[in-house]
């Protein structure tokens, strides 16, 4: 009687991997994600066989083998991803319509202030905007994954300091803060970068609200 066969830990390819057969591979991992998956991920694909700016090149081929379909393939603060390019959004609606919730004033100003003045404190914000902070806005921002606590200022009570997150520059197509468009381009930017939502960002003046 023959010996049982025992599978190999792991297969083995039978053929080098060629780059059209990498950017096959790379196109199946990005497109079932669901997080944008940064180089340092997509590397594990090959058992680090392949540095990072092979992978960044073949990444850019496969961004131009996709110009001109419906879904793109961009590079975000949190790796690459691949999304419905925003002409194809009024058309997926109809099959999947969704209510586009509404951020009060205090909410955009808020996100606004910690955005460009970034890292700041709740007195800061109410400082710049002339009004108290509601912990709700606080608290909606950070539920909505745009805004966290990166630490506390060396003062008495230690208050807390706010910044924007990585998810935040992923949601406005963004790779680092330095690409942030100046204020008065900013509402137009959010409603391109995150069509789920409607994100109506007033202008950065002080208001009466106080939540």
């Amino acid at each position: 009687m023959s010996a049982p066969y025992h599978p190999p830990d792991s297969p083995e390819p039978s053929n080098p991997l060629t780059p059209d057969s990498i950017k096959r591979i790379l196109e199946a991992a990005l497109l079932t994600a669901q997080e944008p998956l940064p180089i340092s991920e997509l590397k594990k694909l090959f058992d680090h066989e392949f540095n990072a700016a092979m992978l960044s090149t073949l990444l850019e081929d496969i961004r131009r083998d996709w110009n001109d379909k419906g879904v793109e393939l961009v590079k975000v603060a949190s790796g690459w991803r691949f999304q419905t390019k925003p002409a194809m959004q009024p058309y997926l609606d109809r099959l999947t319509p969704q209510r586009t919730p509404r951020y009060s004033r205090a909410v955009m100003e808020t996100l606004a202030i910690i955005a460009y003045r970034q890292p700041v404190t709740r007195g800061d914000i109410e400082e710049i905007r002339g009004v108290s902070v509601a912990t709700s806005v606080l608290k909606t921002l950070t539920a909505r994954g745009w805004i966290e606590s990166v630490g506390h200022r060396n003062v008495p009570g230690k208050p807390a300091l706010f910044a924007t997150t990585a998810r935040f520059l992923d949601e406005l197509n963004l790779c680092s803060l330095e690409e942030l468009p100046p204020l008065e381009e900013m509402k137009s930017l959010i409603e391109a970068g995150d069509q789920n939502h409607e994100l109506p960002l007033p202008e950065f003046t002080p208001s009466t609200e106080s939540n």
